[in-house]
């Protein structure tokens, strides 16, 4: 089961989903109270340990913008949210598979739970260029860290279905208390959570992220889940 921690905004809240066990950390380039700037993960991502993956979380971001904060700050993956460019992904795919690149990341594609999932579902997993999808709810005025589940039963077919095939990653509302309900309904290859472990906006409380892995970790267990998953 992988777990990754987003809306990072400080070295300590980065530092305690590392101590809390989480596979991966994320920090938000987009609109949002838990925005960080390229200079501000430029001074965070060298001190994290080099086996935990860092992602960038983008919305509606350039080609270009995106590989340069990638490089500036070290960034070892990139959560697409939107983009204007239908060709991005496969762009960033092409561009860090090249010697001349960053030595190639991961690339997530968020999908917002609706009635078109599954159709959305089968387009992801026929490019090439995708690592994951990771499902979000969202709101009129949020793409992500809404602090809202979307509906689990409901998704729960596609997650098993053509999502089987894929790396799937569930987020949206996810906390300590129904991260296990969340793992025993869609059976994901990961986990993702922001607001759900905080104290406040944009800053991590260490008991829930500690609790959120725990029992994360727990729920794959009984589900019959690997524990780890390779990246």
């Amino acid at each position: 089961m992988w777990v990754k921690v987003c809306g990072n905004t400080s070295l300590e809240d980065a530092q305690l989903a590392v101590e809390a066990g989480a596979d991966a950390v994320g920090f938000v380039f987009a609109e949002s109270v838990r925005r960080v700037t390229p200079a501000q993960v430029r001074a965070i991502a060298p001190q994290l340990p080099a086996e935990v993956e860092k992602y960038g979380v983008f919305v509606d971001a350039s080609f270009e913008e995106t590989v340069a904060i990638v490089g500036e700050c070290g960034l070892t993956g990139v959560q697409i949210h939107a983009t204007n460019d239908a060709a991005l992904l496969s762009r960033l795919y092409e561009h860090f598979s090249r010697p001349q690149g960053a030595g190639g990341i991961r690339i997530l594609r968020v999908i917002h739970y609706g009635s078109d999932l599954e159709a959305e579902l089968r387009a992801v997993g026929s490019d090439s260029s995708v690592d994951g999808v990771l499902v979000d709810s969202r709101t009129a005025t949020l793409l992500g860290g809404t602090a809202q589940r979307f509906d689990w039963e409901a998704a729960s077919g596609n997650f098993r279905g053509v999502g089987s095939r894929l790396r799937m990653i569930v987020a949206g509302g996810l906390n300590p208390e129904n991260v296990s309900e969340a793992i025993r309904v869609l059976r994901p290859w990961g986990v993702d959570v922001a607001s759900g472990v905080e104290a406040t906006p944009g800053r991590k409380d260490p008991v829930k992220l500690k609790a959120f892995v725990e029992n994360a970790r727990i729920a794959a267990c009984k589900a019959g889940l690997e524990l780890t998953v390779e990246a």
